[in-house]
Order: C-alpha cells, then sequence, then structure tokens
C-alpha cells in the first residue's frame, strides 16, 4: 500500500514539475532559515557548557545601592575572598586578577597575550581539561605557567614545553608546568596562560597587603564552586550582607554581594536595579521567533499552492471515490505527497545549509558547524521535519479528500467558498510578517545611524592605543619625546582606561551640597598631562592638566557637574574622594566612552604617573601617513621595549565594535527580511500562474469584447494589490509596538517616524506587482483565438 501511495506521489509530483518546484524550493529556503537560526540559537545556549562544572559555579559581584539605584559591578575586594574561604565552607574560592594582557617571551619567540593570575584551585573549580601535568601541583609554585596548547606551539614549536622557562613582562622567569586544551568560541573566557595568583602577591606589594585591606578595595574577581548539597537561597543569605560588618566603608556598607550563576553570564549579561534584565538572550528570542516566522510563511506557501490546484486534481478524488477509496485513504494518500515533497526539501536544505554556513559564521562572528555525526542532531531535525509535512500537508489533504464524488463526475463542482478566503488569509499572514521585518530592519538601521552621528566628545581619528608594561612606563618621556622629534606624533598620554572604556568607579565623599547618607559613584581616570589634548576632548570652563597643577587637582565632565549638583563657579571648588580633598580646575565636555547609546557617564580625571597607567595614547601627525608612522613607531617602541612585540589598536576601529551586536541584528533581519519576501513571492508567482491559468477564457473572451492589456493586468492584480494592502494595515500596530519597547533599552534612540511603515508597505508592493505582474502580462498577451477554439 505505501509503495503505491509512493509511486502515485511521485508521478504527480513529475506531472506538476512547475508547482512541485516552487513548493520544494520554497520549503527548502524556509528551512534552512529555521535550520541556520536554530544552529545560531544552539550555539548561543551551548556557551560554557563544555566544562563539566557548568551548573555549580558563579561569579561574584555587588549590588551598590546609589541613593536607591541599584548598581551592579563585578570587580571585588580579595578582602572579600579570604572571609568567604573562612566563613562559608560549602564554597570552593578562587580569586583572580579579572584577566589582563602581558608579554611572553622565549628564546627569540615575543608574544602579546591574554591570561590571568589565578587561584591554584580555579582550573578544578571550572573543570578546564588539561593536556599535560598533575592538576593538584601546576599552579602551586608562584613562578610557574599553565599555557594553552596553541600558546605553547607558538613559544616552542613541537618541544616538549614542560620544564621549559617563559619570561613575562621582561621582568620574571616562569617554569611552564602544565599544558590546557584550546579554549572553544562558545567560551566566556579567553586566556591563553594562566599564572598563579601567588605570582602576584610575590610580585605587587599592593596585592599583598589587600587580604588583610578593606572591602572597598574592589580591583579583583572571585569565582566560586557550590557544594551540591548546598542551599543557593540559604548562601545568599549569608553572604549577602557579609561588606555591611565594615562600619567605616560608605561603600562597602551600602553593598550587597550576589552570585552570578554560569549559565547565566552568556544570555543574562545586562543588570537593572540589581536583577537579571536581558542582554543577548532577548535578541535570542527574537531571531527564534523570526525563524519560526519565516517557516510559517514557507509552509503557507505549499498550502496555498496545493489548494490552489484543487479544481485539477477533483475528478481523480470522484474517481477514486466511485470506485470505493474511503476518505482516510485519500488523506493518506495526500499526506504521503505532502512528506516525500517536505523530503525532497529536507536533502534540499542539508545542501543549502552547507553551503550558506561560511557565509553566515562570516556574518554572525561564529564558528558554527553542521553537526553531522550527531545523532541528537539528527532525530531533532527529521523529527521538526515530519512537524512541517504535517503542519504543511493536514490543510490540502483535508479540503482534497472532502470532495463529493457525484458533483464533481457531472462536472459541478466548484472550489469552496471557504477555499479563496482561506488562500487569502494565509497570504496576508504571509505579507503581514514580511512587512514587519521590513520595518523592524529599516527602525534598526535608523537607531545604528541615529547614534553613529552622535557627537563622541572627543576626536578618535588617528588616535592610536597601546597597553602599558613596566618598560614603557620607565620610558615614557624618552619614547614621547622621540616621536614627537620625529614628527610621527602630536601628542602623547597614558591612562589607567582605555579610550573606548572606563575601567574604575568610585564614590565622591563630601561635595557642596551633599545630602545626609547620599553616596555619588562616578569613573575615574588616571591620566598624564596631555591626555585631554592627546583624545581631543574639549573643556567648557577652566583647563586641564597641561597647566600647573598637582595630584589634588581634578577635572570632572559636564555629567559629572550635573550629577554633583554643582552650580554657580564650579572651577575651584573642592570635593573629597578617596579620603582626599581635590580642587576641580576645569570641565571636560562629555565624552562617549561607554556606550554610545547611553548618557555620558559621570567621570572624574585625576594626574597619575605613567607606572600606574594601564593604555598608551598618541595620536598621529597630521604630516606622516600611517604605514610611515607604523614604521617609525615599530622601531622605537622595538628600542624601548626589546622583550614585547609592539602592538597598538586604532581607537575609532575600537569605538566602531561598539556598534557589532546592533549592525549584526540589523544585517540578519535585512536578510531575513528580504527571505520572508521572497519565500512570500514565490507562492505569490504560482498562484498568479493558477489564476491566470484557470482564467483563460475568462480572459480571452474580455480581449475579444475590447479589453485592453492593462485592464486584463489590473483584473488579475487586484486581489494580491489588495491583500498587501490589508497587511499593511495589519503589521503596523503589533511591530509599532515591538519596536518601541526594544527602542527603550536605549537611553538615546529615535522617535518612529510612520512614514517607515508606508515605506515598508510600498517595498512590499512594488515587489508584489513585480512578482504577479509577469503572469499578468503573459495572459493578456496570449492570442484569445487559442483559449476560444476549445469552446
Amino acid at each position: 500500500m505505501l509503495k503505491s501511495y509512493l509511486s502515485i506521489a511521485w508521478r504527480n509530483i513529475l506531472r506538476t514539475k512547475w508547482y512541485s518546484a516552487l513548493n520544494i524550493a520554497g520549503l527548502a529556503l524556509g528551512m534552512s532559515v529555521a535550520l541556520l537560526i536554530g544552529l545560531w540559537v544552539y550555539y548561543q545556549y551551548s556557551w560554557d557548557r563544555f566544562l563539566p562544572n557548568y551548573n555549580e559555579v558563579y561569579h561574584v559581584a555587588r549590588n551598590f545601592d546609589n541613593n536607591g539605584e541599584i548598581l551592579t559591578f563585578n570587580s571585588v575586594s580579595l578582602k572579600l575572598a579570604s572571609t568567604l574561604k573562612n566563613q562559608v565552607p560549602e564554597m570552593e574560592v578562587a580569586e583572580t586578577d579579572g584577566f589582563g594582557f602581558h608579554g611572553l617571551k622565549a628564546g627569540e619567540t615575543r608574544l602579546g597575550l591574554s591570561g590571568g593570575q589565578v587561584n591554584d584551585n580555579f582550573l578544578d573549580i571550572f573543570g578546564f581539561p588539561l593536556v599535560k601535568g598533575d592538576p593538584n601541583h601546576i599552579l602551586k609554585d608562584p613562578f610557574s605557567i599553565v599555557l594553552t596548547e596553541s600558546t605553547a606551539k607558538a613559544l616552542f614549536g613541537h618541544d616538549d614545553p614542560i620544564g621549559k622557562t617563559v619570561t613575562i613582562d621582561n621582568q620574571h622567569d616562569v617554569k611552564v608546568t602544565g599544558i590546557l586544551k584550546d579554549l572553544p568560541p562558545n567560551c566566556s573566557f579567553d586566556f591563553k596562560y594562566l599564572l598563579p595568583f601567588s605570582y602576584l602577591a610575590a610580585t605587587d606589594s599592593f596585592t599583598k597587603r589587600a587580604y588583610a585591606g578593606s572591602y572597598n578595595n574592589n580591583g579583583y574577581e572571585i569565582y566560586v564552586r557550590l557544594r551540591k548539597d548546598a542551599s543557593l537561597k540559604a548562601t545568599l543569605d549569608r553572604i549577602g550582607p557579609i561588606e555591611h560588618t565594615e562600619k567605616y566603608s560608605i561603600n562597602a556598607m551600602k553593598s550587597m554581594v550576589i552570585l552570578q550563576p554560569m549559565r547565566e553570564w552568556q544570555l543574562w549579561g545586562d543588570y537593572k536595579n540589581g536583577k537579571p534584565a536581558g542582554g543577548m538572550i532577548d535578541y535570542v528570542r527574537m531571531f527564534a521567533i523570526i525563524g519560526i516566522l519565516v517557516l510559517a510563511i514557507a509552509c503557507i506557501n505549499f498550502v496555498n499552492l496545493e489548494t490552489a490546484r484543487s479544481e485539477r486534481r477533483a475528478k481523480e478524488v470522484g474517481v477514486r471515490k466511485a470506485i470505493g477509496s474511503r476518505r482516510k485513504d485519500l488523506i493518506l494518500q495526500f499526506m504521503t505527497e505532502s512528506f516525500l515533497l517536505t523530503t525532497i526539501a529536507f536533502v534540499a536544505t542539508i545542501v543549502l545549509t552547507v553551503a550558506l554556513l561560511p557565509a553566515f559564521n562570516m556574518l554572525a562572528q561564529t564558528e558554527i558547524s553542521l553537526p553531522l555525526t550527531n545523532p541528537l542532531f539528527w532525530i531533532t531535525v527529521l523529527a521538526a521535519t515530519a512537524v512541517v509535512a504535517l503542519v504543511s500537508g493536514s490543510r490540502p489533504a483535508l479540503y482534497l479528500s472532502s470532495f463529493q464524488p457525484v458533483a464533481v463526475l457531472k462536472g459541478l463542482y466548484k472550489a469552496g467558498a471557504n477555499a479563496p478566503l482561506g488562500r487569502k488569509v494565509l497570504v496576508v499572514i504571509q505579507f503581514t510578517c514580511s512587512i514587519a521585518l521590513i520595518v523592524s530592519t529599516i527602525i534598526i538601521y535608523q537607531q545604528i545611524r541615529h547614534t553613529q552621528e552622535r557627537p563622541m566628545g572627543y576626536d578618535p581619528n588617528r588616535l592610536l592605543t597601546t597597553r602599558m608594561n613596566a618598560d614603557l612606563a620607565r620610558n615614557f618621556n624618552a619614547i614621547r619625546n622621540d616621536l614627537v622629534k620625529d614628527h610621527v606624533i602630536d601628542n602623547m598620554a597614558t591612562s589607567t582606561s582605555p579610550a573606548t572604556g572606563i575601567w574604575w568607579h568610585s564614590d565622591v565623599d563630601q561635595f557642596p551640597g551633599k545630602q545626609p547618607g547620599e553616596t555619588v559613584e562616578m569613573g575615574m581616570i588616571g591620566a598624564t598631562d596631555d591626555y585631554l589634548k592627546t583624545m581631543g576632548c574639549s573643556l567648557a570652563a577652566g583647563r586641564g592638566f597641561d597647566g600647573p597643577a598637582d595630584s589634588l587637582s581634578v577635572v570632572l565632565n559636564e555629567a559629572a557637574v550635573r550629577r554633583l549638583r554643582l552650580t554657580g563657579t564650579v572651577v575651584g571648588s573642592v570635593i573629597t574622594t578617596q579620603g582626599n580633598k581635590v580642587r576641580i580646575i576645569g570641565i571636560a565636555k562629555n565624552a562617549l566612552m561607554i556606550s554610545p547609546f547611553k548618557a555620558a557617564d559621570p567621570t572624574l580625571f585625576f594626574q597619575e604617573k605613567p607606572t600606574n597607567c594601564n593604555f598608551l595614547l598618541y595620536r598621529l601627525s597630521p604630516r606622516i601617513t600611517t604605514e610611515e608612522a607604523v614604521k617609525r613607531l615599530t622601531e622605537v617602541f622595538d628600542k624601548y621595549e626589546p622583550s614585547f612585540p609592539y602592538e597598538f589598536n586604532f581607537v575609532d576601529q575600537q569605538y566602531a565594535r561598539k556598534f557589532d551586536l546592533e549592525v549584526l541584528i540589523g544585517r540578519l533581519s535585512g536578510i531575513l527580511a528580504g527571505l520572508a519576501i521572497v519565500i512570500s513571492c514565490m507562492g505569490l508567482f504560482g498562484l498568479a500562474a493558477y489564476m491566470a491559468e484557470q482564467r483563460t477564457k475568462e480572459i480571452g473572451i474580455r480581449k475579444v469584447l475590447g479589453a485592453s492589456v492593462p485592464q486584463v493586468w489590473l483584473l488579475l492584480s487586484k486581489d494580491f494589490i489588495l491583500l498587501v494592502l490589508i497587511s499593511c494595515i495589519v503589521a503596523a500596530a503589533p511591530a509599532f509596538y515591538f519596536l518601541e519597547q526594544w527602542l527603550q533599552k536605549y537611553d538615546y534612540r529615535i522617535t518612529i517616524n510612520p512614514l517607515v511603515f508606508f515605506a515598508a508597505g510600498a517595498v512590499a508592493l512594488v515587489i508584489t506587482l513585480i512578482t504577479t505582474s509577469f503572469q499578468s502580462i503573459r495572459a493578456a498577451l496570449a492570442n484569445p483565438t487559442k483559449c476560444l477554439r476549445a469552446e
């Protein structure tokens, strides 16, 4: 029986090659989009899951009560780490330096790589896979190092690296004691080596004292693994108010310790008022919904094309019923055809997905692969394909099997009134989704453009940054003098934060007009004298550090002045921060150093020595080309720092990376909107061809009676035009609502212009006319005598 059904289904597909090809192509395209999005969604959900202790690890953070607004900070103190070790036995605690950038040298090989200094139980807490070395001893010696496989190969080639020596930052020699597997791309960490935290304590006096210091010294990161039988709620109740015990520190008294589960790091990165408030999860959900909608559009195509061909198969149904076929037999026959078409579309989907994956990975900046050897993958996609076949084929099967044989065989059958109405409803649903996607793409790009054109407050052009190290700090003046003398740069300065970020926040303890119990948290940037000039920041009042100044002179930005409610003559006012009274010597205009989508962060600038700074900033002279400048910069940096490879970043490129996620979302939305329109138009093309075929004799009679080509074109196109116009109206309200909600996450945002909806509707209408006009004009130009001769 099944063989007979398959044989009939195959003959029917061959008999209607053109319609079958449209059905298969539409389904394959929709299923490919759904599969690609499904792989991307799984990639996001699989972040960090390769680690065996994924569900037991937490990041220790703190919520700070900033006058009722709860701010969440990832940096904590070493005193907190010491307290957790002593007072919370159900936790295994590992402190880190937050990971940074260091120079590694072995022989003549020099590398500048990201890595970290971690407690000796760090690897055990996470369960990172070790290739070589004793997991119980590899980080016990302060002067040891663990390398990843790629780092070991880069430093030592194919030689066994265990026991070999690596020089760190041209200061200390450490011995290789272990080799780790390279981390996968979907990992929250990106270290290339690990040093013991005891190395930091042995080489940095501040870190050594910090264990017995204050809860206020928040410059480290702590990770913990909770014992499996421990209660998370009970543990949080115990550790939450730990810092409150430090009565003399306002910062500590207003901080609450929290735990961020590792399973939430990737998807729930945004915190609002101390609670997870979304992040990547918002985009994962959005694209999952879009993928389902695109697949639904493809299924609608299938349903429309199959039901539209009902009259062609009416006699087949009548004859089969007349000779004894039951309705369930007919339903099974038509469902077999649906499954056969879907199976062919599935094979095409796999081929198409394999072909598209490299381009998709490049666009999404991922390393997704098709897991063809994974049984779970095949079970999932085959089950999804079966669901698609069932959903797509059920309505045509039920509809076609309902024909009455007597009416069909007597020639009295006419397509039911509900069939055309059902098709119209499905077409409206298709174009409603497509138009909503077009509107979303336009709004996303408008928001990105709006923010990109926002004044930055500093000049990023030809501004470069290089990470500081001890040799660069020691030779700072010599490097600056050489480069200025050779007209390579105009200005150079050092800073505790990069040009596109603020790495440190602290309190302003006292200021004019402070209210009782009030706290003010703001960004703190230490820099050398030419910092503002090098950055290209403008002053609203006063001066910068280029004149007579000292360590007790500070510059505030305009946002900080507003936050402190300073009025009148602000320059010359005295405030207290970090226990020191400082004098305001200038007010800098706001600069977008953190997020271009949010308001400028209140920031205080103070003078700092190069030895305490993390970044070197320098602006190229207009009298030299970039290529020549880089060549000369390499020579000078190699002269003063021979053990560290010269590396640099252009600030304008770093700033542009702040838009990466939004640009990715915009591009994916645009591509998906385009594909949704293409799939919808494939269905329209088939329906238009079918309508033109069904009305061939009517068109012939109208032409004989004098109808013109435009009149025939309008006759065949007006229904589709009306359906698209209805879709525009239906799509407007939900698209506006969801886009307005999406825009609320940005402090600096556009206002949705109603013209966007008209533009999206116009685009959909033009595409519809182009799609249907080919068949309409072809029918209008046909010779009427040919179709009427058969009468």
